[in-house]
């Protein structure tokens, strides 16, 4: 059994007010849950707007299949709009 772990740091420019921020992350954290089927939780950060720290984890019997898939959520998160990923760590445990 391997637990892929995936932390991502964001950079949210687009928002003004935590309610701004909280908008967006959710549609991202929504996003990933539905597309990968992982589990998806923002960790840090929390009460700042314009930055940001989402986990995310999925558990499987196959390493390379759990390192694929958090790499294809990496580039989900590059493409989603409203956030800027600034930087990501992938653990596998």
């Amino acid at each position: 059994m391997v637990v892929g772990v995936l932390q991502a740091r964001l950079a949210i420019y687009e928002a003004m007010s935590l309610k701004d921020k909280r908008r967006i992350i959710k549609s991202l954290k929504d996003r990933l849950r539905q597309k990968f089927n992982i589990s998806v939780a923002e960790t840090d950060q929390q009460d700042v707007w314009q930055s940001a720290v989402i986990s995310a984890a999925l558990v499987s019997n196959d390493g390379t299949f759990a390192e694929r898939c958090l790499q294809e959520v990496v580039e989900q998160i590059r493409h989603h709009r409203g956030a800027t990923l600034v930087d990501y760590q992938i653990e596998m445990v």
